[in-house]
Parts: C-alpha cells; sequence; structure tokens
C-alpha cells in the first residue's frame, strides 16, 4: 500500500520559515506529477505548489514568490520550502500528486503561524 508521509510543519511566527519534506514507500516521485496541498479549518483542501516530471512548477497566487517546491530524486522527496509565513498560511499541508487520481492521502503536517 502506498504510504505519503509528510514531516516539518510547526508553530512558527509571522515572517517566519519552514521547510516541508514528503517521503513515501512504493512511490517514485520522479515519475511523478507531484503537489503540496493545504487545507485549514472549516476550508476545502487547495493545492499551493506542483512540480512537474519535467520540473515545471506552478503556484497559487497566495503563495507565489514566497513558497518553493522542489524534489530530491536521490532521497526521493518532495520538499516545500516556506518563507515570510502568514497567519492565513495556517494549515495542515499534504503531498499528493498533482491531478486526480490521487493516492491515498497522508496525516499530513500542522503549520501553524502565529504570535
Amino acid at each position: 500500500q502506498v504510504q505519503l508521509v509528510e514531516s516539518g510543519g510547526d508553530l512558527v511566527q509571522p515572517g517566519g520559515s519552514l521547510r516541508l519534506s514528503c517521503a513515501a514507500s512504493r512511490i517514485i516521485f520522479s515519475i511523478n506529477n507531484m503537489g503540496w496541498y493545504r487545507q485549514a479549518p472549516g476550508k476545502e483542501r487547495e493545492l499551493v505548489a506542483s512540480i512537474t516530471i519535467g520540473g515545471i512548477t506552478n503556484y497559487a497566487d497566495s503563495v507565489k514568490g514566497r513558497f518553493s517546491i522542489s524534489r530530491d530524486n536521490a532521497k526521493n522527496t518532495v520538499d516545500l520550502q516556506m518563507n515570510s509565513l502568514k497567519p492565513e498560511d495556517t494549515a495542515v499541508y499534504y503531498c499528493n500528486r498533482m491531478t486526480a487520481p490521487w493516492w491515498y492521502w497522508g496525516q499530513g503536517t500542522q503549520v501553524t503561524v502565529s504570535s
């Protein structure tokens, strides 16, 4: 069974930075278009960053210029560097395929931005 494991979430002050990482068993990220998603309380899950097999990245307008998605093929991880964090970035963050059909969703990692 495919298992996605997200890590790196934490409580951080506004303006701070975090780096999230996604690892998985039985998945080779380099041959998949990958995405980072987030879900805030009471809101739907949204795609915030994606990276294609060819390395083309795309970002939601709300995070453009602040977040950066990357893939480490040697470690088989997909990372999300988040800078200049804002309170509205508070959410549970997940990784998965960029588009459906998605793998089974992992537990996610909680990011809380608060002073």
